[in-house]
C-alpha cells in the first residue's frame, strides 16, 4: 500500500502540510515555550499499534501544565483519536509521532496567561535514530562537557521544547567529536541521562538507573524496569558515578527513537566485553517483541490505529 500524502493534525482538523505553518511571529519560535512528544506506531499482526499512547498523552498534558497553561481545549481521549487519525491518513504501517503545543496569539510579555496554546499532530518514518547498525554493535559515547538542567532551573519531569538546546549542545559536541551519543552530568556531577535516552548501567546482572532526580523519567525507561523485573533481573534506580559506566559489565541507552541500544565504548574506554550481552540484548529482544504485539504485556501497552 501507497502511504498517502502525509497530513498534519491541527486544532481539530486533519489537513495538508502547505496549512499547516506557523507566523514568523509566533512566542513559542522565539521563547521555546511549547511542550511535545515523541510516540512510535509498529506493525503488528494485527495492524499499525501505538506504543503506550494513554501514558505519552499524559505526560503531554502534564507538560503543559508545568508550562503553566491554564485552558486546554482538547482531552486525552481527543488527542488520542487524533493521533490515531494522523497515522491512518498517512498510511504508514510503522511511523514516529510527534504531538506539540505551543503558545501562540500572543505571549510577547513572557507569561503564558497572555496568549493561546495551539496543538499540532505529524507523523513520519523514522527507523534508525542512532544509525542501522546501532541494535546489533552499540554505540560510542562520550561525558558531555555540558551539564544537564538543574530541576529549579527548568522543569525537567516536562518534555518542554525550550529545555532542548541543552540536548543540541551536547549532541553537537560528540559527533563532532567522533562519537555517536552524549552522556550528561547532573549539577552534582552524577549521571544524569543522555542527549535523547535514559542510560542503565548492568554490573553482575543487576541493572541500576540514575534516580528520578534531574531526568526526565522516559517512558521506554519505564517499560524497560517492567520488563527486566519481569525477566526477573534485580532494578534499582540510585546515583551512579562517572567511573560506574566505566566499570560495568554493560551500559545500555533506551528512549522511543532509539528503543534499545547498547554502549559499547564509553570515553574510549570499551565497556565489558564490548558486546552488550546478555542482560542489553535480551531486554532489547523483550522491548522489540512486546512493541510488535508478540509480548505478555502488548495488549496492554499497544493501542490498535485501525477504526
Amino acid at each position: 500500500m501507497e502511504p498517502n500524502p502525509p497530513r498534519i493534525w491541527l486544532n481539530g482538523r486533519l489537513v495538508p502540510p502547505s496549512e499547516a505553518r506557523l507566523d514568523f511571529l509566533t512566542p513559542a519560535l522565539h521563547y521555546g515555550v511549547a511542550a511535545f512528544e515523541g510516540i512510535r506506531c509498529y506493525r503488528t499482526a494485527h495492524g499499525p499499534a501505538i506504543f503506550r499512547l494513554t501514558e505519552h498523552l499524559e505526560r503531554l498534558l502534564g507538560s503543559a501544565r508545568v508550562i503553566g497553561f491554564r485552558e486546554y481545549p482538547f482531552s486525552l481521549e481527543e488527542l488520542a483519536e487524533a493521533c490515531k487519525a494522523t497515522v491512518r491518513e498517512s498510511g504508514f504501517e510503522e511511523c514516529y509521532i510527534r504531538p506539540l503545543i505551543w503558545l501562540a496569539e500572543g505571549g510577547w510579555n513572557l507569561t503564558v496567561d497572555a496568549g493561546k496554546p495551539h496543538t499540532g499532530i505529524a507523523v513520519w518514518e523514522w527507523k534508525a535514530y542512532l544509525g542501522p547498525e546501532a541494535l546489533e554493535r552499540g554505540v560510542r559515547a562520550n561525558v558531555s562537557s555540558f551539564t544537564r538542567h538543574h530541576p529549579n532551573v527548568t522543569m525537567t519531569k516536562a518534555k518542554i521544547s525550550g529545555n532542548y538546546p541543552n540536548s543540541v549542545l551536547a549532541k553537537t559536541e560528540s559527533l563532532r567529536l567522533g562519537f555517536d551519543e552524549a552522556i550528561m552530568l547532573d549539577a552534582q556531577g552524577l549521571v544524569a541521562e543522555c542527549t535523547g535516552e535514559n542510560i542503565f548501567v548492568v554490573k553482575r546482572g543487576r541493572l541500576t538507573t540514575p534516580p528520578p532526580g534531574a531526568i526526565l523519567e522516559g517512558i521506554t525507561r519505564d517499560s524497560i524496569l517492567t520488563l527486566a523485573a519481569d525477566l526477573g533481573y534485580e532494578v534499582s534506580a540510585q546515583p551512579v558515578s562517572r567511573d560506574q559506566l566505566y566499570t560495568a559489565d554493560e551500559v545500555f541507552v533506551c528512549g522511543t527513537a532509539a528503543e534499545v541500544v547498547g554502549l559499547r565504548e564509553i570515553d574510549f574506554r570499551v565497556i565489558g566485553n564490548g558486546h552488550g550481552t546478555p542482560v542489553t540484548r535480551a531486554l532489547q529482544e523483550a522491548y522489540l517483541k512486546v512493541v510488535r504485539g508478540e509480548g505478555a504485556r502488548s495488549r496492554g501497552w499497544l493501542s490498535s490505529v485501525r477504526v
